[in-house]
């Protein structure tokens, strides 16, 4: 079995360095051009289902993926559990201006740290804990019953899966980037699929 993960391309929010969290920002032209790469590299690839967020700039990454390969008749199925980690206050603020008003090493806390969440928003951990249990109800019984699965979504929800799948701690997740559009591909025995974790990571 077969599972592909991609982060969507730049969004307009990404280009000016804003947190983005929620908030539904679209593609810029070189993010639809990341997405048209993305299709390019998985092409001979053959998925049964793909799932995405609920948010413009995964669900327009994936439709180019699916217009480029010819892909436009596959499933897709969307849940905002998916969804980018929420930022909560800082979301809509560039990244500089957010170090003036609260502070470098708060920022640094706030986006580097696996359980400390800014205010109104969620931590890696609290993302974790909504898009795991999605992926173990909804995403791995389709694996289990040979389905290969294409998911694009963002930076921290594909970072809670990735340490789930390769059963990383908290300090070696921080250290994984998601890069846009570049996809991540699992080839997945029974047998893995049967073994993933249940504990959430203290």
């Amino acid at each position: 079995m077969k599972l592909i993960l991609v982060r969507h391309g730049q969004s307009q929010w990404n280009l000016h360095n804003r947190f983005t969290g929620w908030k539904d920002v679209d593609l810029t032209h070189t993010g639809r051009e990341e997405a048209r790469i993305a299709a390019s590299q998985i092409r001979d690839d053959h998925i049964d289902v793909a799932f995405t967020s609920k948010l413009i700039r995964a669900q327009h990454t994936l439709q180019i993926i699916q217009k480029t390969n010819g892909w436009e008749e596959i499933p897709v199925i969307m849940d905002q559990s998916l969804n980018e980690r929420s930022y909560g206050d800082l979301e809509g603020l560039n990244k500089s201006e957010a170090a003036k008003k609260f502070g470098d090493e708060q920022i640094h806390i706030w986006r580097r740290s696996y359980d400390v969440a800014p205010p109104g928003g969620e931590s890696l951990k609290d993302t974790y804990i909504r898009v795991v249990p999605y992926f173990r109800s909804f995403i791995l019984p389709q694996l289990i019953n040979n389905k290969n699965i294409l998911i694009v979504a963002h930076g921290n929800s594909l970072r809670a899966l990735v340490m789930f799948i390769e059963q990383l701690s908290p300090a070696e997740i921080l250290e994984r980037e998601i890069a846009t559009c570049v996809p991540i591909i699992y080839d997945l025995t029974g047998e893995q699929l049967l073994i993933f974790p249940i504990k959430t990571p203290d």
